[in-house]
């Protein structure tokens, strides 16, 4: 390859350059690979690609020594080191290990995320406030309403803590603020934007990893351990808890908008609507609990999510309850499940590789499924005419989906809401209408063909559920 003797120098810059060049995929290799995540030299590489971690890991320590003592009840869920905590092969504890090792504090992104349970009460007392700021801390909190005290019916909305800022030096500490919802799970405030320029001035350039938006998490447990020396509270399943992470987005009624409708058009029900309200609930409950226990994704359709756009309720005069689900989630034991479940099939129509629908019943309340397919930049799900054969199909632009808590319940919708009902129910959604031709009054629908007569046996099943 060379001589040494004449060409020395080139040599030797060859042989450094490739020796790096070893070395740093080798860096690499480890660091991207999940099974290498949480040992030992992932330890070492994480503090020589962060130097600033380590100083991290000892901010920390000082700052959880302060908070213990004032009973505050914090937790990990700093993703970064969850996932280190979640692949390590040796388990979450660490005990054996002093602060010398940074194998999991050192993953973190610059800064370091933990939870607060919260409620009501929830304030930081000054003192633990004052010997923060004596052991050279930083901090902004930001408050903000309390949701749940928010409804159609009151305007109360209390002030309570969101978010905290905690920075020493280098390090930031953020710290989230969890409430449990009526709907039995937890929530956390966005970051409102007249905070952003206070937040700025400690965060720098450093990206927070929650509150960009709002979140919802299910309750979970928590559990002590000790992390790089470091003794902390961390979910007792952190693959769990990181698994929610990116479908977190939550979106509050409009209580506001609500009032508004109901100042506009009335709020007096007959005696039949709220026999129908109590049991569209109940019908939501039902189907809820069915397709979760089967792990399917739903979430409210057509005229239910109308009701909680427009109104944060049930919509009285729709009669039914609709939810909409992937067809890429469609699974065999979703209709035995609901008629487990004491919910009977009232039809059946489509396929499921085209325009597939379902409706169960239960009492004189009907739960119509909606089956969604994506094509291009499309969305749509379909419907069919029993009497004819005709097929519709109701085309809406392409949706993710968001968590909100409609009748005490966590629920999906479409994340781009005002989009998704404008294509059902066009620019005037906001005004009652009582007569409805689910052929021809959604400006989204079109014609889509004819089934075949004798595939109509296959495709148009009705079932008698009297």
């Amino acid at each position: 390859m060379c001589v040494w003797r004449r060409r020395y120098q080139r040599c030797f810059i060859f042989l450094l350059i490739a020796s790096t060049l070893s070395l740093i995929f080798q860096i690499w290799f480890i660091h991207s690979n999940p099974q290498f995540q949480g040992s030992a030299f992932q330890g070492m590489v994480n503090k020589w690609l962060n130097p600033g971690n380590k100083h991290a890991q000892e901010t920390l320590k000082l700052f959880v020594k302060h908070t213990s003592q004032a009973d505050l009840p914090l937790f990990l869920m700093d993703p970064a080191v969850l996932s280190a905590v979640r692949n390590s092969s040796h388990g979450a504890a660490d005990d054996r290990r002093g602060t010398q090792h940074c194998r999991y504090l050192c993953s973190s992104q610059g800064v370091i995320t933990l939870g607060l349970l919260g409620d009501s009460h929830i304030k930081l007392k000054p003192d633990l406030l004052q010997s923060l700021h004596a052991d050279g801390f930083q901090y902004v909190i930001t408050e903000g309403h309390d949701p749940r005290l928010a409804s159609v019916a009151s305007m109360a909305a209390g002030k309570v803590p969101h978010h905290m800022l905690f920075r020493r030096q280098d390090s930031v500490i953020h710290i989230v603020v969890l409430y449990e919802r009526p709907g039995k799970f937890l929530w956390h405030a966005a970051v409102e934007p007249e905070n952003t320029q206070k937040w700025t001035s400690l965060v720098g350039d450093r990206e927070l990893q929650f509150g960009q938006y709002e979140g919802a998490y299910d309750k979970m447990e928590i559990i002590p351990t000790k992390l790089d020396g470091v003794k902390l509270n961390i979910p007792k399943d952190p693959a769990a808890f990181l698994q929610q992470i990116p479908q977190s987005r939550f979106l509050e009624c409009d209580y506001e908008q609500a009032r508004k409708f109901q100042t506009s058009y009335g709020s007096d029900q007959t005696v039949e609507d709220v026999e129908f309200v109590g049991k569209a609930r109940s019908l939501l409950s039902q189907g809820k609990a069915v397709l979760d226990r089967i792990g399917v994704r739903f979430w409210m359709s057509s005229g239910t999510c109308l009701g909680w756009f427009r109104q944060c309720g049930i919509i009285p005069h729709s009669k039914d309850m609709d939810f909409g689900i992937w067809i890429k989630d469609y699974r065999d034991t979703l209709i035995p499940a609901f008629q487990a479940a004491g919910l009977s099939l009232k039809h059946r129509f489509g396929k499921v590789e085209d325009s597939f629908e379902l409706s169960f019943q239960s009492g004189d309340v009907k739960l119509d499924i909606f089956f969604f397919y994506e094509e291009d930049d499309i969305m749509w799900n379909g419907g069919t005419q029993a009497r004819t054969g005709k097929k519709f199909k109701y085309i809406f632009p392409r949706f993710t989906l968001c968590w909100t808590e409609f009748l005490d319940m966590k629920v999906r919708v479409p994340c781009q809401t005002l989009k998704y009902v404008q294509a059902n129910y066009g620019t005037n959604w906001y005004e009652p209408v009582k007569q409805w031709d689910w052929k021809n009054s959604p400006p989204n629908v079109q014609p889509n063909g004819q089934w075949p007569e004798e595939e109509w046996p296959e495709v148009i099943q009705l079932f008698d559920v009297r």
